[in-house]
Parts: structure tokens; sequence; C-alpha cells
């Protein structure tokens, strides 16, 4: 191969950048390698959908294998870079360091929750950027009301029917309307819970929520989410936490066993070892408008992680969207195909087109090309776009049969909190101890298993002949 391209990290950017690559390269004239820490790509804006039961969360991921056609797909952690050796270092699922050598880097390893110091937070404040964690707060909603509904002191069940979100962006508000809308469907099973209802708060420290959207949509989603009986508390900010209580800017205490934090996000530690220039303010690496990164030969950088200036004001960098990401990816892949052929790179013009914003029930808002759209017209939409977006007919597909059932039939209750986590055969009361555990907000998988002290004595040979004996009528092979 003549030239070495190496794609740090597998998200939208990462993968449309790949795609571009395959179409444009001449055939073995590169090897194309991307590394990710996960074999697929996550569609960040259907977490909210998959969190609530709207689809399933397999379908809200596209496998990266079945995307890429020619592109080597190393799955591994990148951990750091040294561009003078123009090497990338990885670290492999079963644990060995490798280094990565490449011609040319495409940096898109994205960005991660943005966390304050605040007392509690880490301990007891549940994400949603990871599908894991959105699959989690679904399995913890309906492990409350579960709880709620077999305790009798109404304050103390109060606790448990209170979910706290804190951040009013995107992810935010899809995620507390949609959870709420779930709450609602399923709440129907638990009388006693019915008949003391469930709190949701919504806690912003800004002046009002989504200030990506115009002051109108947002109005309007403010009193959507306000007539459903959610509280909104703009201009303030989460103090602290403990395990049932979260405190509010001003002193006001809520009692509550669910706080969502989902207040920004910020560059992926990694960018900070991969020897490249950061922006002071915002962390992410600093690039020139064609996607290079400034004063590094060879090394791009695209989406969360990369301080990309926005074409509709050049002091800003473009917003942490997904249709960023995608039209980055394409563009980066371009301008080093043009690169590799002695050309000059391209400048990333993209401007945003429109936002959407699902407030579950049917409704939402968004914007698109100047026109605003609001209630089931905007909600009709925002499904189409997600659905043209999705990579992949198989995923469509699914997408669509997921919606379509769940329209007829309703969203599934059975809390799986379980799920992945199974407790030793010789130790049942491990099962116990572990629901105590998710109870608290802490995780099961962090639990040592329990010591039987007293095991059972060995059988003998005449206890194993009949432990291994076929019963009565029953073929030696074991029955279909």
């Amino acid at each position: 191969m003549a030239w070495n391209i190496v794609i740090a990290g597998g998200g939208f950017g990462g993968l449309e950048a790949a795609r571009k690559l395959e179409k444009l390269l001449p055939h073995n004239s590169a090897q194309v390698t991307l590394v990710s820490d996960q074999n697929f790509l996550l569609y960040t804006p259907l977490l909210p959908g998959a969190a609530a039961g709207t689809l399933e969360p397999r379908h809200a991921v596209v496998p990266l294998r079945e995307q890429l056609n020619g592109t080597r797909l190393r799955l591994g952690s990148v951990t750091g870079a040294d561009p003078e050796r123009k090497v990338v270092f990885v670290t492999t699922g079963d644990g060995r360091e490798e280094e990565l050598p490449y011609d040319q880097l495409i940096v898109s390893v994205g960005s991660v929750s943005r966390t304050l110091p605040i007392p509690g937070l880490a301990e007891h404040a549940v994400g949603m950027k990871t599908l894991p964690e959105a699959i989690a707060l679904r399995n913890r909603l309906l492990q409350s009301l579960e709880v709620a509904e077999g305790i009798d002191d109404p304050q103390e069940r109060a606790e448990w029917l209170t979910f706290v979100f804190v951040g009013a962006g995107y992810a935010g508000l899809e995620g507390l309307a949609e959870l709420q809308d779930f709450a609602t469907d399923v709440l129907d099973s638990y009388p006693r819970c019915q008949s003391q209802g469930v709190r949701f708060i919504l806690v912003e420290a800004q002046d009002r929520v989504m200030p990506e959207i115009p002051t109108s949509l947002a109005d309007f989603a403010i009193r959507e989410l306000t007539a459903r009986g959610i509280e909104i508390r703009t201009g303030t900010t989460i103090d602290a936490m403990t395990e049932s209580t979260a405190t509010l800017a001003g002193g006001e205490t809520v009692g509550t066993r669910t706080v969502v934090w989902t207040a920004g996000v910020k560059p992926s530690p990694v960018v900070k070892r991969m020897g490249l220039p950061l922006h002071e303010r915002t962390g992410r690496i600093l690039v020139d408008r064609t996607l290079q990164v400034q004063d590094v030969d060879g090394v791009w950088a695209i989406g969360d992680a990369a301080h990309v200036p926005d074409p509709r004001n050049l002091e800003r960098p473009t917003p942490p969207t997904a249709q960023h990401a995608i039209r980055q990816g394409r563009k980066v892949g371009e301008n080093v195909v043009r690169t590799l052929s002695g050309r000059k790179p391209e400048l990333f013009t993209y401007k945003t087109l429109g936002v959407f914003v699902d407030l579950g029930r049917g409704k939402a808002v968004a914007s698109t090309l100047g026109l605003r759209w609001r209630g089931a017209p905007a909600w009709f939409l925002a499904r189409t776009y997600h659905l043209a977006s999705m990579p992949g007919t198989k995923r469509k597909v699914r997408l669509v049969a997921d919606w379509t059932v769940g329209l007829f039939f309703g969203r599934d209750g059975s809390e799986l909190g379980r799920l992945g986590h199974p407790g030793r055969l010789d130790t049942p009361d491990q099962i116990a101890l572990e629901r105590e555990a998710v109870r608290h907000g802490a995780s099961p998988s962090a639990l040592p298993p329990i010591e039987d002290a007293s095991e059972p004595p060995a059988p003998n040979a005449k206890d194993e002949d009949a432990l291994t004996a076929p019963r009565v009528n029953e073929p030696a092979g074991g029955g279909d």
C-alpha cells in the first residue's frame, strides 16, 4: 500500500471519513485503519427513544463492519499519539499496547460528559451520553416505581417518584420528555404510584432552555412540558447531592433518588495525550477551516474533539451535533485524498440547516431552512430526518418496525437491570444483594461475590451416580 491512513474514533465523523476514503481512493492505493473501542456506531439522537422504550436499544446502533468495505477495523482504545514519530498508541481489547504508524491521521475521538465539582455528583448522578447509561436510566425508573409501590409512607415514596434532570440542551430536554412520557404510560400498573403521581424537574443554569433554537420554539417547548406537570427551573443550579436529596441553588432541598446529569460535553481526555495544540477555552484540538490541525503535518481533527471554526461565526466552534460531525467526516475524507494527490484542501463551509427536538407524545419543535415547526408536523419531520440519516437499509427497516409496533401496542414495562450481570450459580443470595445495591444507586457489577462459608460436602461415588443417572422414561441424551 502506498499510504497508511489511520482514523481514531468510530463515531459519526470517523465512519463517514472512512466511507468517503473508500469511495475516493484508487483500489489498493492506501490502507485505511479505523480504531474504535466498540464495534458499532451509536446514533445518539435516538438515545432518548431507547431509554423510553420506543425502540429496541440494538436498533439505535449501527455495526461498523456492516458499513465498511475495505477499511480495516481495529478494536481498541486510542491512548495517545506521537506526531513527530507519526504513530498512534492503542490498547487492544485483551490489554496489549500497540503502535500504529500513519501517513495521515484523522482524529475523531468524540466527547464525554462534562462534570463539575459538585458534592455527591459522581457518586449519585446518572448520565445519558452512552447506550448503557440510557438503558440503566430506563431500568432505574422502573425499579423506582417497583420500590415506591411497596412503601407505605407517602413522603418516602415521593423520593422514589421524583426525577431531576440537570441541563436543558438537546439531551436533557429530549431525555426528560421521553422518560416522563414513558412513566405516564406505565403508571397505570402501579396503583399507589398513580394515586400519588410522579414528579419531574428540569434544572437549567441559563435563563432559557435550548439556546440553540429560536425563542418562540423554546417557549412552545416550555408550555408543552409545563402542561404535562413538569417543573422547569431556569437560572438555577445544583449545589449538592446525596443518596436521597438534591440541593438546588438558594438552599431548596428536593427529595429524590434519581438525578440525571446532561449539562454539556467536553472533548475526550485522550486529546491531551496526543501532542496536538488545544484551544485554551474549549480544550478541543485546534484546526483550520480545512480541518487540518494547525502546524502539524498529516494530522486532521473533526467532531466534538475538534475546534472547527463555525462558518456562521468564525470566532466560535461548530456545535457538537451529529449533522456537523457527518459533514466534517465527508469533507476530511475529501481533503485527505486531495492532499495525497498534491491538490489544495477545501474549506469546510457547512452551516446548520435545522434542529429537531422531540418532546414525546407525538410532538416536537423544529427549525429547517428558516421555517419553524411545532407539534405533530415537527414530530413527523424529526422522525423522517432521523430515518433518512440512519446508515444502512436494514437499520432503517428495523427502526420503522419499532416505531410502528410502539404506536399500536405501547411500550414494555419489564425491568431488566440485571441483564448482562448474571449472579454466581452457587450463590443465590447474590441476587438479593445486587437488587439492594441497584435500589441505592450502585452498579451490580461493582459488588464482590458472596463467599459461601458453608459449602456442601462433596458427593461420594454413589451420590454422583444418582446425580448423573438418567431419570425413568428419559433418554440418556436428554430431551429436545
